[in-house]
């Protein structure tokens, strides 16, 4: 049976990180909409991001 050949959107190398980018991209649309509908400015917001974000990378061990 042969095998099946994938059309990639950009590149092989390239479709993995477009594809993380979105992801990124519709999280941060998710967040700001939810944190905005709870009154949150934004700058509030960006904190909040923060804190999670360094919350994770110590968890997994990137971080101090």
């Amino acid at each position: 049976m042969a095998a099946t050949r994938y059309a990639y959107l950009i590149s092989r190398n390239l479709d993995p990180l477009f594809a993380i980018s979105i992801g990124i991209g519709a999280a941060a649309i998710r967040i700001r909409k939810d944190e905005t509908k709870k009154g949150f400015t934004s700058q509030q917001t960006i904190d909040t991001v923060k804190r999670r974000a360094r919350l994770v990378t110590h968890f997994v061990g990137l971080g101090g």
